[in-house]
C-alpha cells in the first residue's frame, strides 16, 4: 500500500485515517481493541482522536478516546509504527471553546498522559475560539514544538479568514505552521470545503484529512428512509440527506458498488481517496465489516468514468 506524505511533514498515511470518536462511546475499551487490531492489521497507520471524544456520552468526561488509543498502544508496543493526531480547543468543561496558551499548554500534558506517550505526531486546533490571537496560539505550539511534545501542527474547523491570519504569521513571525487542514467533507457535504478553504490548502500545499467522510453513515446506505434513523445512536443526524439529491447519490453507490463488488461506503471513500482535493479521509468502524470497506476502498481503482458519475449526482 502506497502511503500518502501528510502536507509538508515527514509523516506518511495510509490512504484510510481511523476517526477514534468511537473509542469510549459506541465501543468499550475491549471492543476497541479488537477494532484497533484490525485497523492495524489492514495497514491503516494513522489514528485521529482529540481530548473531547467523547465527552458527550453519559458518564463520560472527556479523554475516554486517547485513553484506550493510549493503552492499546501500550499493550501492543507499537507507538513507533503509528501516527498519532489529537485535538485541543473543544469546551472540556471551562464552558467555551479555548485556544489560548494557558489552555493549550495544559491540554497537551493532559493528552500525553491519557495517550502514555511523549509526543504527538499532529496536533490540531479542532475549533477556533474566535478570540485568541492567532500568534498566541501558534507561540503555545511552538513552545510545545520545542519542548519535543509536538511534532506537527494542523488545525480543522477554521474560517477562511482565520487559516489566512495564522499562515500569515507563521511566513512573518516565524512560529509554526499549520501542515494539515480537516474539513467537513463528503459526496453530499460539498459545498462548504470546496468554496472555502481548499483554494488555501492547495496553495499552501496543505494536507487535507477529512471528516464526516460517509457523513456520519449516510453513504454506507444504511439510511434509506426515515424509518432508518433508530438504527444506530448517530441516526439522528441524517435525516437532512434524505433529499432527492441524497437519494441520486445513494442509488450511483449502489450502482458502482455493484460493479466493483464492494460496499456502498466502500466507493464513497474512494470517492474521496481519488480526489485531488483530500489527501485521506477519516472514517470511524464500530465492526469488523466496517474495516472490510476501508481495506476495499484503498484497493478500488474507479474509473474516470465511474468519477465523473460521482462527480454528477453530487453536485449542487
Amino acid at each position: 500500500m502506497e502511503k500518502r506524505k501528510l502536507g509538508n511533514t515527514d509523516l506518511y498515511t495510509a490512504p484510510i485515517v481511523m476517526g477514534g470518536n468511537v473509542f469510549g462511546w459506541t465501543l468499550d475499551e475491549k471492543e476497541s481493541f479488537g477494532i484497533l487490531d484490525k485497523v492495524s492489521d489492514a495497514g491503516i497507520n494513522t489514528l485521529d482522536t482529540a481530548d473531547v471524544y467523547s465527552r458527550w456520552a453519559a458518564g463520560n468526561e472527556g479523554g475516554e478516546s486517547e485513553s484506550i488509543i493510549g493503552k492499546w498502544m501500550k499493550e501492543r508496543g507499537n507507538r513507533d509504527s503509528i501516527n498519532i493526531i489529537t485535538k485541543v480547543g473543544s469546551d472540556m468543561g471551562q464552558g467555551q471553546k479555548d485556544i489560548s496558551e494557558k489552555h493549550i499548554l495544559k491540554a497537551a500534558d493532559d493528552s500525553l498522559r491519557r495517550l502514555q506517550t511523549d509526543h504527538i505526531d499532529l496536533y490540531l486546533t479542532h475549533w477556533d475560539d474566535d478570540k485568541t490571537p492567532v500568534e498566541e496560539t501558534l507561540g503555545a505550539y511552538q513552545k510545545l514544538i520545542e519542548a519535543g511534545k509536538v511534532k506537527y501542527i494542523g488545525a480543522s474547523n477554521l474560517s477562511p479568514e482565520r487559516l489566512k491570519a495564522s499562515l500569515e504569521a507563521s511566513k512573518k513571525q516565524g512560529l509554526p505552521r499549520y501542515e494539515v487542514f480537516q474539513p467537513e467533507y463528503n459526496l453530499y457535504d460539498r459545498e462548504g470545503y470546496e468554496q472555502g478553504v481548499a483554494a488555501i490548502c492547495k496553495e499552501e500545499g496543505l494536507g487535507v484529512i477529512t471528516y464526516f467522510s460517509l457523513a456520519s453513515g449516510f453513504l454506507s446506505g444504511k439510511y434509506r428512509s426515515e424509518e432508518d434513523l433508530d438504527k444506530s445512536t448517530r441516526g439522528g443526524g441524517i435525516k437532512k440527506y434524505l433529499d432527492d439529491r441524497g437519494k441520486r447519490i445513494l442509488a450511483a453507490l449502489d450502482e458502482l458498488a455493484a460493479k466493483h463488488h464492494v460496499s456502498q461506503a466502500s466507493i464513497a471513500l474512494a470517492w474521496l481517496i481519488n480526489s485531488p482535493l483530500v489527501t485521506a479521509p477519516i472514517a470511524s468502524g464500530t465492526k469488523p465489516k466496517h474495516i472490510q470497506a476501508f481495506t476495499e476502498a484503498m484497493q478500488t481503482n474507479l474509473s474516470k468514468e465511474d468519477l465523473e458519475q460521482l462527480e454528477s449526482v453530487s453536485a449542487d
